[in-house]
């Protein structure tokens, strides 16, 4: 079965994604930056080697990766900066925001692909969101980030579908992650999810997993998932 490196795999979707590979049987190498999640995923199947990682770090990235084959990678790993109106953003939050959504995700994606080119054979996925492609208040870099993410995967797939490599966009709607944990109080996260069902990271992750059992010849190049009820409108007065 292949090898799958999940970035972001210490919560949430990359989480999922994580567990949901190795079940099927692939070899995960998941990274992450919780040291105890990451022991509790080693814990939970035999199948996944986890790599405790900071994805904006280049040096430990090189070398956390170096002498592995990567047949499958999900760049997953992302942030949300605090919601709120673009003027009165904090620099060092927009500063985050693009390298950790943005920057580590090209950079880790250009430390596999070679390999990958080298056997005309490889699967890149980039968990981007819906946001990177409708207007939402209060998130400008956010949703840039994404957009960005969006644009880059579409460049990749056309320079590596002549080696045979498939690129992939995974648009998630609302998920219920810890996304907002830091940027949003309990009261607040529990009326985003109380209006109706949102959509679980283990969804995502059957998704993805569905996209890897195509044949080699067939490519996902983008799947949306949303809340099949949408969130009722705020009620007036």
């Amino acid at each position: 079965m292949a090898k799958a490196l999940v970035t972001g795999a210490s919560s949430g979707i990359g989480l999922a994604i994580a567990l949901e590979l190795a079940r099927a049987g692939h070899q995960v190498y998941a990274a992450g930056r919780s040291e105890k999640a990451l022991n509790d995923l080693r814990a939970s199947h035999a199948n996944i080697t986890p790599i405790q990682l900071d994805v904006t770090d280049r040096e430990a990235a090189e070398a956390a990766l170096e002498g592995l084959q990567i047949d499958v990678l999900v760049n997953n790993a992302g942030i949300m900066p605090p919601l709120g109106n673009f003027a009165d953003m904090d620099m060092a939050d927009i500063d985050s925001a693009l390298e950790i959504n943005l920057s580590a995700a090209i950079m880790i994606t250009r430390m596999v692909v070679p390999q990958m080119r080298d056997r005309e054979a490889g699967h890149i996925l980039f968990t981007g969101s819906a946001a990177a492609h409708s207007v939402f208040p209060g998130m400008a870099v956010y949703s840039a980030t994404k957009a960005a993410i969006s644009g880059f995967a579409a460049g990749l797939r056309a320079d590596l579908s002549p080696f045979g490599i498939r690129v992939t966009e995974i648009v998630p709607g609302r998920v219920e992650t810890a996304l907002y944990k830091d940027i949003l109080d309990a009261e607040t996260r529990s009326a985003m999810y109380s209006a109706s069902k949102a959509v679980q990271p283990e969804d995502v992750a059957r998704m993805v997993s569905a996209v890897l059992d195509l044949p080699e010849w067939a490519t996902v190049s983008r799947f949306d998932i949303v809340p099949t009820r949408p969130t009722p409108p705020a009620k007036k007065g």
